[in-house]
């Protein structure tokens, strides 16, 4: 079964069909599921899409998300400081930064060695390095 970490913004895509991205996600999430897909993400994420998405899509998400269209990691306080660390590595004098839901990922991927990501943010995922000096797969 193939794990893939997703970010808002496909799941945005997924959930409204007039999205410039629906097409690529829906595809690609649909022909990961013919051999076992496991869609892991973060509340952040989740809350994200859900705030950027209409009434309908948005009930839509949340719906899917309670079926178990994804698994939702937990995170607690304690887990912060390691988000802290490289959100304050990759903020560059405000040109560019690692916002709460991409270090939530971040530190996700370090968690359980998933590197594959669903994201339109490969601007971000592209420089950012996991501990081992791995980069992360972008679809």
């Amino acid at each position: 079964m193939r794990s893939i970490l997703i970010d808002a913004g496909p799941l945005i895509a997924l959930f409204s069909v007039d999205d410039k991205h629906y097409d690529h996600y829906n595809d690609l999430v649909s022909n990961f599921a013919a051999d076992g897909l496991r869609i892991v993400t973060t509340w952040p994420c989740i809350v994200e899409a859900s705030y950027l998405l209409n009434n309908t899509n948005r009930f839509e998400l949340l719906e899917w998300v309670s079926l178990g269209g994804a698994i939702v990691y937990p995170f607690g306080p304690e887990n912060l400081q390691d988000m802290i660390a490289p959100m304050k590595r990759y903020t560059e004098d405000n040109k560019s930064e690692m916002d709460l839901a991409d270090a939530t990922l971040y530190w996700l991927a370090c968690e359980t060695h998933i590197h594959d990501i669903m994201t339109i943010d490969n601007r971000d995922f592209s420089r950012y390095r996991l501990p081992s000096g791995k980069h992360f797969q972008i679809h």
